[in-house]
């Protein structure tokens, strides 16, 4: 499906039907990066179709990994054993934050020189945090304009460290962890905030010890990864979009198929159920460590709630599109504690309030979130997704039950994470 720049989205009555989720986009990333240091072909079915975990296999690729796109959404990775290649040229990691921090952990321990840079958006986005645990490990890495990207990296041996990150970031643990693997002696990560385990589960995939403690992991240098198998879980992030959707309109029914249940991952599903949306849980299996279930969405009167600390942390993805529906539930919403959204691929505070308020909404805008009455109309607009695929979605999500047409402006971003995003939700929104 070809989408357009700008999309028109009309009401609807009702949310109803069954989807099915291409791959996690955190998970596919870094299998896919795994699997380029493993011994062995990696076999992933259901990868992600998103263009950031594209630029992951262009990246891993460029590094000396073979990769073929093969049947059933599947990817398979030859590994280079634990040596990668001297790029010829800079690595592209288009839009994508998740590629170039947690590649630039793999590189730092390789005996060449490489350049990471991206597109736009990404070269806005804070690198510092890469620079200081990889500095400390023994590489060389070099930013432009106080930070930012590109990064310049000149790898080497790296020795273990114990590292305690400044913002809770799954992207900066994983690349400690990923250099540490490299490295010599332990490594040790320790978090303000527990964040997402995908990268501590991946690596006990592909065959290496890590252990946790609390808000602690740790791994030893020098383990050698083997190539798995694996199916990639639906993506529990972009199901939120659906999920708040099914929110919307009470007597909704809607079945999610094979999505991701990751504990660290699904505190959506317990915020949504404090505000009267109702998740079963209809199949569970487990497939190396994650967690993957069919979901049964049924909503009530939607009711509102608070999201602050640790919470806001873990919802950190969801929080856009949980403000975008704030205005409808009840008693509104407070989010507070989120300022990493001022950080993203948009400054995601501000576009979701210059959205909320060009449909009519009332919001207060933070410096670290928003406060939002309930019990409001929305009528349709012009919005702007700010080139961000979550701002684009969410707001896809606010005109289903705004009076009133709503288009979209830049809609096209979805596809960085979410390609068949627009196809399935004009899927299942009865009009």
């Amino acid at each position: 499906m070809t989408v357009k720049t700008e999309q028109i989205v009309k009401p609807a009555r009702n949310i109803a039907g069954t989807v099915r989720l291409r791959g996690d986009k955190s998970i596919s990333h870094r299998y896919a990066m795994l699997a380029a240091l493993a011994h062995g072909t990696t076999k992933l079915e259901n990868f992600s179709s998103g263009a950031d975990c594209a630029s992951t296999l262009a990246c891993i690729g460029a590094l000396g990994a073979r990769v073929n796109r093969a049947q059933n959404d599947g990817v398979e990775i030859e590994g280079t054993g634990g040596t990668l290649q001297a790029p010829t040229l800079a690595l592209d990691c288009g839009n994508s934050g998740s590629t170039m921090r947690m590649l630039s952990g793999i590189v730092a321990a390789q005996d060449f020189s490489c350049e990471l840079f991206g597109d736009d958006s990404l070269s806005r986005r804070p690198m510092k945090r890469v620079v200081e645990p990889l500095t400390r490990m023994g590489a060389a890495v070099e930013t432009s304009d106080g930070g930012k990207p590109p990064l310049r990296i000149r790898g080497g041996p790296l020795r273990g460290i114990e590292y305690f990150t400044p913002v809770a970031s799954a992207q900066v643990k994983s690349l400690v962890l990923f250099a540490g693997l490299q490295a010599q002696g332990e490594t040790t990560v320790e978090e303000p905030v527990a964040t997402r385990d995908h990268s501590e589960l991946a690596l006990r995939a592909f065959g290496a010890e890590v252990h946790r403690a609390k808000n602690r992991v740790s791994i030893v240098g020098g383990q050698k990864l083997t190539a798995i198998e694996a199916f990639v879980p639906g993506d529990i992030s972009s199901a939120a979009f659906f999920l708040c959707a099914a929110a919307l309109f009470p007597g909704s029914s809607l079945v999610i198929e094979a999505v991701g249940l990751n504990p660290t991952r699904a505190a959506l599903l317990d915020v949504l159920a404090t505000m009267g949306v109702r998740t079963n849980v209809v199949t569970l299996e487990e497939h190396h460590g994650e967690l993957i279930g069919t979901l049964k969405v049924e909503a009530k009167a939607l009711v509102g709630t608070m999201l602050v600390g640790a919470q806001s942390a873990l919802l950190i993805d969801e929080l856009p599109v949980l403000a975008a529906i704030a205005p409808y539930t009840k008693d509104g919403m407070e989010i507070r504690d989120a300022k990493e959204l001022r950080v993203k691929e948009s400054d995601r505070i501000a576009a979701v309030t210059q959205n909320l308020r060009a449909m009519g909404a009332q919001v207060i805008e933070h410096d670290d979130g928003w406060s939002i009455p309930g019990n409001q109309k929305l009528h349709g607009g012009e919005v702007d997704s700010h080139d961000d695929h979550r701002i684009a979605m969410a707001f896809a999500v606010a005109a289903l039950r705004a009076e009133g047409e709503t288009k979209i402006k830049g809609a096209n971003a979805a596809s960085i994470s979410f390609s068949e995003f627009w196809e399935l939700l004009d899927r299942v929104a009865e009009r």
